[in-house]
């Protein structure tokens, strides 16, 4: 969906403050703010960085970040050039499995300055025919551990905190309870993490609130959201239906003044 289309289906969803954290660009947040003016939703800028913990893949997000700072942007282009190694090695990769499918318009995009990653090439084995739904593609090419998964190089998680505070933003681990890390938070927390991210769609109960009390613990405040990525796949219904309590987003909008 286009930054408009969204503002507008999050509009039509009831939701009055809405964050676009796309993976490693923010030029959706212009055209998305002319959009939220004119559905009277409150937008906050956002980014969704991937870190690289121990060899695997954790999923930073940055809230209230200036999209303009220059050391976010640099960072941010490196990291769309890595995602674009990474396609191109996934590309290869399939073709040797006898699944080929076509690069060019995920080449094209990349030409464009827009971020890049599996889903494109879901997308594509779906076109090529070698999938029935970008679901499967990822659980049976894409996914950690896959035939066709090529990983990521990456910054730590520490470095991708002070490149988000850099860009006067907020850091909070996304999704915890998929990417089962807990046992780095407290350093993390002790290296200026700002929140966990408590509401998801992939969150049970028993996850919000065991993440809810980590929070607590370890002194950070709590986010969440619907991680809608369009409308199509498995979290298409879930804009509007996840959300963050308003009370913890004023909790967390308020630590921006912290020391």
């Amino acid at each position: 969906m286009s930054p408009t289309e969204l503002v507008r289906a999050a509009q039509a969803a009831g939701l009055t403050v809405i964050a676009i954290t796309d993976h490693d660009t923010t030029n959706g947040i212009e055209e998305a703010s002319q959009a939220a003016v004119e559905a009277g939703i409150e937008l906050v800028p956002g980014i969704e960085i991937t870190s690289v913990c121990e060899g695997r893949d954790l999923h930073m997000l940055g809230y209230f970040v200036d999209p303009s700072a220059t050391e976010l942007s640099e960072f941010l282009a490196r990291a769309r050039a890595d995602r674009l190694r990474r396609i191109l090695a996934m590309v290869d990769r399939l073709a040797a499995l006898g699944a080929p499918i076509d690069s060019a318009p995920i080449l094209e995009t990349a030409s464009r300055g827009k971020s890049v990653g599996r889903p494109q090439v879901a997308s594509a084995l779906l076109d090529a025919g070698h999938v029935k739904t970008r679901d499967e593609a990822f659980q049976r090419f894409l996914d950690f551990g896959g035939p066709a998964y090529i990983a990521r190089d990456g910054a730590s998680p520490e470095v991708v905190i002070g490149v988000i505070h850099r860009a006067s933003g907020l850091a909070s681990v996304a999704h915890p309870g998929i990417s089962r890390r807990d046992h780095v938070l407290p350093a993390l927390a002790k290296a200026g993490l700002d929140a966990i991210e408590v509401r998801h769609p992939d969150h049970d109960p028993d996850n919000e609130r065991r993440y809810r009390a980590l929070a607590g613990e370890l002194g950070l405040r709590v986010t969440g959201g619907s991680d809608f990525h369009g409308d199509t796949g498995y979290r298409a219904a879930t804009l509007g239906v996840v959300t963050l309590p308003a009370a913890d987003y004023e909790a967390f909008a308020a630590s921006r003044a912290r020391p």
